[in-house]
């Protein structure tokens, strides 16, 4: 999939707007759109041109996933919108807002252009329709569910419309947007997506994405016996974890491995399709920092003078609730790294006590790197599968799913758990597995307990969700049709 990233440039001039409006309801091409769509190839570049639509939002997709939460932090004076995140103070004039919000629309929008147009191409000249349907269908879907869980209600766009129609579109229910859209478009793309694919088509969304994803969405809805079923179907298709915890932060090493589900995919090289993750992560030394800024410059390469946001750091409370002997500890709230030499060099940065190694890579450039976003890898599926089992009374059955990330980490195996006890256990389980992979927010949210977790950090109830786009709201400047979420008038 990164080979074919070199494509997506075409495919952006090929299927997306230049115009800034709204949700990038009108495709502008100098070419007839029908002209387009003719053949298989010109539907699977059409479909790289959809996966473009979500570089951006994900490369700030961490600070709705963490940093709105207890484990993360910003711990820069400057990055004011992160400021905000971080204290539940985001205006709803914040270019983060904007941003995730039009990537989301450009990708449904030009996901329905590609729907409507391949509906009746002839299967015998496009002869992977039923594939770019899958793929198009699962993208579609994983923007709805971002954006709803970001901004709960939003316009529903099933099908290409005019910017005029755009203008007379309401809001719709979190629910509707489920069942009529998010549920069903995964549905039939678990139905129409292969296992796995080869060659320059490896990173695409598969099977398992499509099952893996609709197991989240269950999930969310605490629809616990068909998340169980989704999520048991993903143990089915050659998916297991890597014996070393490490290996999924390597990125001298292949990403897609036999942990490896879906990841948003980026691409180094100087032609603007790599990730920011490297810079963002890793650390902006202060004074008396320079003996760890060496030690990094020689082991990972990173530029001298690529300095880094310290905002996604880990809190205190996240360093604390690992234990000693876990192996991830090092990796996902490190104290230092170790040399060249072998040597142990201590973080000595002021007012930073811990950060992440997760997106550390090597650099050609800053801001151009070649880690991905993992959307969904094996352990998570496995902790989704445990949670599933132990609300539906499966608490011994689920025990060994837990297990399996828990022992991989280094740490003994539970026994004799209670249904409760069980799920405190998989919760934290999930902290420890998946700090500062977008997850923890939404985790606080679903489960019901972001407001007796954060209200201490600043959180009202009615932020679970994340004001609405001033543009998006002045475009309308209509509040019976588009009102923004209560509590951010």
């Amino acid at each position: 999939m990164k080979r074919i990233l070199f494509v997506f440039v075409l495919a952006i001039l090929l299927t997306t707007s230049c115009r800034k409006e709204f949700i990038e309801l009108t495709p502008v091409s100098t070419v007839s759109v029908d002209v387009l769509y003719k053949t298989d190839k010109d539907f699977q570049d059409a479909v790289v041109g959809v996966y473009s639509g979500f570089r951006v939002p994900y490369q700030n997709f961490w600070q709705f996933g963490d940093l709105r939460g207890d484990d993360t932090k910003h711990d820069l004076a400057n990055g004011l919108e992160s400021i905000r995140v971080d204290n539940f103070l985001t205006d709803y004039s914040d270019n983060i807002l904007l941003a995730s919000w039009r990537g989301y629309y450009s990708a449904i929008t030009n996901a329905n252009t590609i729907l409507d147009k391949i509906a009746g191409a002839n299967a015998a000249v496009v002869t992977n329709k039923d594939r770019h349907i899958g793929e198009t269908k699962f993208l579609r879907a994983l923007a709805y569910f971002n954006l709803v869980r970001i901004f709960g209600d939003v316009p529903m766009v099933t099908t290409p419309i005019s910017t005029e129609e755009a203008y007379q579109k309401g809001r719709e229910k979190v629910d509707k947007i489920y069942e009529e859209v998010i549920i069903k478009d995964l549905l039939d793309a678990e139905a129409k997506l292969p296992v796995k694919y080869t060659g320059a088509d490896v990173g695409r969304a598969t099977k398992g994405a499509a099952k893996a994803l609709l197991g989240r969405v269950y999930l969310t809805r605490k629809e616990f016996a068909k998340a169980e079923e989704k999520l048991k179907d993903v143990t089915t298709l050659g998916y297991a974890l890597l014996k070393n915890y490490n290996d999924l932060w390597d990125y001298t090493k292949d990403e897609h491995h036999s942990e490896y589900i879906f990841d948003i995919e980026y691409l180094a090289g100087g032609i603007g399709l790599g990730s920011t993750f490297t810079n963002t992560f890793t650390l902006e030394f202060q004074s008396g920092g320079k003996a760890l800024v060496d030690e990094l410059s020689r082991i990972y390469g990173i530029l001298p003078g690529a300095t880094a946001a310290s905002g996604g750091n880990p809190t205190a409370g996240m360093f604390a609730a690992f234990d000693p002997s876990d192996l991830r500890r090092d990796v996902s709230v490190a104290k230092g790294v170790i040399g060249a030499d072998g040597k142990f060099v201590a973080l000595s940065t002021t007012g930073v006590t811990s950060f992440s190694k997760k997106y550390m890579a090597p650099l050609k450039a800053n801001n151009d790197s070649p880690t991905n976003w993992k959307v969904i890898r094996y352990a998570d599926v496995l902790l989704m599968l445990a949670e599933a089992m132990n609300e539906n009374g499966k608490t011994t059955e689920a025990l060994p799913y837990l297990n399996q990330v828990r022992q991989r980490a280094g740490l003994s195996a539970y026994t004799g758990l209670t249904k409760d006890e069980f799920r405190e256990k998989v919760y934290l389980e999930r902290r420890l597995e998946l700090y500062l992979e977008g997850h923890r927010w939404f985790d606080l949210v679903r489960t019901g307990r972001a407001l007796t977790v954060m209200t201490a950090f600043g959180m009202k109830p009615y932020m679970t969700v994340f004001p609405i786009p001033l543009t998006e709201l002045e475009i309308i400047r209509n509040p019976a049709v588009f009102a923004q979420n209560p509590g951010y008038e």
